[in-house]
């Protein structure tokens, strides 16, 4: 099931998250609804609380840019539960950054060049894996959702002052994300190809 996607500016984005203690039939509906969710928007990265959950649990899928990595990855579709950076580099790398929770927005963000990631995948076997560039950015991404934190947080006060308007449109959902999104106020914006 696709599930619509909490636009910044909901509470649901910095709620605190909670670790996942057991395996359920419903935690493996919400990781393929995620999943679902995640390639309906043409994402590559999806974590709780961009769906209003407050597990500790995010996707990844890289699979579509798999040429473009110099070292294997991991298995695509990632589902890290309970995930822990462990180590990070100093080397630090700028990358555009883009979130469904904040669409049509797009801005250069420095984050470690490579991170160590422990977790726990969908059948709650113990993972570790270092990984470096594109797929890093994406595991920080989605890691800081669990943490409270977006993309934005990372900018200049200056390049938010230029952004303010266009947030405070997508926190009041006036904006055309192609896919369902949860606005600021809790009502749900159905995209226009749906209306």
């Amino acid at each position: 099931m696709i599930l619509p996607i909490y636009a910044y500016g909901h509470d649901a984005l910095r709620a605190e998250t909670h670790p996942v203690t057991e395996d359920s039939d419903a935690l493996q509906q919400l990781i393929d609804d995620m999943i679902e969710t995640m390639h309906a928007a043409a994402g590559i990265g999806l974590a709780a609380p961009q769906v209003g959950r407050t597990e500790r649990l995010f996707v990844v899928d890289v699979s579509a840019l798999a040429d473009d990595f110099d070292e294997p990855l991991p298995p695509q579709p990632m589902v890290c539960i309970n995930p822990k950076i462990v180590d990070e580099s100093e080397a630090t790398v700028e990358y555009e950054e883009g979130c469904l929770s904040i669409p049509e927005i797009r801005e250069a963000v420095t984050r470690p060049e490579q991170v160590r990631l422990q977790y726990l995948d969908r059948s709650f076997a113990p993972q570790e894996y270092a990984v470096g560039e594109f797929l890093a950015r994406v595991i920080q991404h989605e890691y800081d959702h669990l943490e409270g934190v977006l993309f934005t947080d990372y900018l200049s006060s200056f390049r938010k002052r230029l952004l303010k308007r266009r947030l405070r449109r997508i926190a009041e959902g006036d904006v055309d994300a192609g896919y369902p999104l949860v606005a600021r106020d809790g009502s749900t914006v159905e995209p226009a190809s749906q209306l």
